[in-house]
């Protein structure tokens, strides 16, 4: 699934992992391929009632590898609505289930309510989180989970909370598009060090913007950050 620019999130992974000087190989997965054998990243994008149906049954087929895949810390990003199915379910307006795969303790269920619009979140590991949501389920996080980040400007996961996506262990959920990534570096970069750490044994050198990347390139960074926080909902 892929909209709002969620594919962005990984262009952005294949770049800044070039500017480090590795040679990344991104592969796409559809319902029926073949499971990658022994992926380091794993990027999902967002999707409507109708794309989640399209994918859930193979999303339950593959859901054991991918309970394996974080319990041995494998870095994920899941957006919108596959970060709703690594929850237990995504409950309908009209009362239908949705089966998740359990990943993330969360539970959604769809709403009259349309939370969109620009999102600044703070987190006590990235610094400062900003994003579009544009979603009518809301999540509920239970106890195996932490939060991803805490809500200054915006929703995030629901109207009764200031939670805004959700963690387990290297597994990070979140509702924001926009894409995400691009206006979030450090979670870009947190990405890459913890498959970069366990793919080689190694670190990288500092994560955030390496030498080599454009000049201008914190500075856009910074410019999209500040028009995306200053503007209205």
């Amino acid at each position: 699934m892929n909209i709002y620019g969620d594919y962005g999130n990984a262009l952005v992974l294949k770049r800044r992992l070039q500017w480090y000087g590795y040679d990344p190989v991104m592969l796409t997965y559809d319902p029926g391929d073949e499971f990658p054998e022994a992926p380091d990243i794993l990027i999902g994008g967002g999707g409507q009632d109708s794309g989640q149906d399209r994918i859930q049954q193979d999303l339950l087929d593959i859901g054991q590898r991918l309970h394996t895949l974080a319990d041995q810390d494998i870095p994920m990003l899941m957006i919108c609505g596959l970060y709703q199915l690594f929850g237990h379910f995504f409950e309908t307006r009209e009362g239908s289930r949705i089966s998740g795969i359990g990943i993330l303790d969360a539970e959604t269920y769809g709403t009259d309510s349309r939370l969109i619009g620009n999102v600044v979140a703070e987190s006590s590991e990235f610094g400062r989180i900003i994003g579009y949501e544009n979603h009518s389920g809301q999540t509920y996080l239970g106890v195996q989970v932490t939060p991803l980040a805490r809500v200054t400007t915006g929703e995030g996961n629901n109207q009764k909370d200031e939670h805004e996506g959700a963690r387990y262990r290297n597994v990070l959920g979140s509702y924001l598009h926009g894409a995400l990534l691009p206006k979030n570096p450090a979670v870009a970069d947190f990405l890459i060090g913890t498959a970069v750490e366990q793919r080689f044994a190694e670190k990288l050198p500092e994560l955030s913007a390496p030498s080599s990347a454009p000049l201008s390139l914190n500075a856009l960074t910074d410019q999209a950050r500040r028009t995306a926080a200053s503007r209205p909902r």
